[in-house]
């Protein structure tokens, strides 16, 4: 790269900022010039993990801001604070890294689209399951017309839950204490399963789909006994080809980084001439043809530099002057929230809805 990216990382509601901040310091082009959160204890493990001088930790946003100057601000804040802390954040002029999903609702995402826009910054999404290589290979195959015009997605996806682990997949403790102190487990926060990985499904499945539209959506949920939020959710959205299905669970056997869990985790796409089974972490998918019905498995490609996570893939859009592109624009990951929007609704009024945002 042709010069070195300032980069900040404000509010540590959700653990991937460690992740987050990780590739960062390990990117040959870029430096972490500041951390803020308003619970400062939050932020002890990033500050021994990548060195941080005490002068670069802050509580304030404003002046972590206004002292560091940024190119890029990486958001992770809960659900329900997408919106407001997109919109504290994009005057000040640094391009937006939200983790995902995209936000609580669609009228957040809108509010965070003209945010950014009245600015001119750009923003990405970060939906982690686009940078697996084997789903990155599932994608090249659909577009090199492996399988004709794919029909249906089908997707499965979790783990044991959001409080058995922590930055860098690290296993803790998922005490009842933690559970009720949890972000991830409030209603009013944007907690629950289905806001958790439902929007991992739906916008992978609209780049798979080349960012087509359901017409409706149903959506069922449980209803744990001593939470205001779901650990289950099914989804079922009709487009004018087919039927898609997305399945969100907190509670899996195992989580998929470990072992994988049965249903595995990941997508099945069926195409008029095939299909493709990509699950998370594996190193080969598995595509039928109507050549070699029997199927094969083939290797998955290998994420280089610099678009093997999303800290390098944005860097370099800003350095080529680029516009984000695929899952983690705004364009698809907002047809994504339309979606999840729809099937939340579902979940509440128990029916199949039309496409809100239409």
């Amino acid at each position: 790269m042709s010069r070195s990216w300032r980069v900040a990382g404000i509010n540590f509601d959700h653990f991937h900022m460690g992740d987050l901040l990780r590739m960062v310091f390990d990117h040959p082009a870029a430096e972490i010039v500041g951390i803020c959160d308003e619970q400062p204890e939050r932020m002890n493990e990033a500050i021994a993990n990548f060195s941080i001088d005490r002068g670069n930790v802050y509580k304030d946003y404003r002046k972590c801001l206004e002292d560091t100057n940024p190119d890029l601000v990486i958001l992770c804040p809960s659900t329900g604070g997408h919106a407001e802390w997109t919109e504290r954040v994009a005057p000040f002029g640094a391009h937006i890294l939200m983790e995902k999903p995209f936000a609580a609702s669609l009228s957040d995402a809108d509010r965070m689209i003209a945010a950014v826009n009245s600015t001119g910054i750009q923003m990405a999404i970060n939906w982690p399951l686009r940078w697996y290589a084997s789903h990155v290979t599932a994608y090249q195959a659909v577009t090199d017309g492996r399988i004709g015009d794919v029909v249906e997605v089908h997707f499965y996806d979790g783990n044991r839950g959001p409080l058995w682990h922590g930055a860098d997949k690290i296993e803790q403790e998922p005490t009842p204490e933690r559970k009720d102190a949890s972000w991830f487990y409030k209603k009013a926060e944007g907690g629950g399963s289905l806001l958790d990985y439902l929007g991992y499904g739906t916008t992978l499945a609209t780049w798979y789909n080349g960012n087509r539209k359901p017409i409706e959506v149903m959506c069922m949920v449980d209803e744990p006994a001593g939470l205001e939020v779901d650990e289950h959710s099914i989804t079922v959205a009709r487009y004018a080809e087919g039927l898609s299905k997305f399945e969100t669970r907190w509670g899996t056997f195992t989580d998929p980084w470990t072992h994988q869990p049965q249903p595995k985790c990941g997508f099945v796409i069926k195409g008029t001439e095939g299909t493709i089974s990509s699950y998370d972490y594996d190193s080969t998918v598995r595509i039928q043809t109507r050549e070699n019905p029997a199927g094969e498995d083939v290797s998955a490609v290998e994420l280089a530099f610099p678009n093997s996570n999303p800290v390098e893939y944005f860097l370099s859009k800003l350095e080529t002057d680029e516009p984000i592109d695929g899952p983690l624009s705004v364009e698809v990951s907002r047809i994504g929230q339309q979606i999840v929007d729809t099937a939340y609704q579902s979940a509440v009024e128990k029916r199949a809805l039309p496409l809100v945002g239409e």
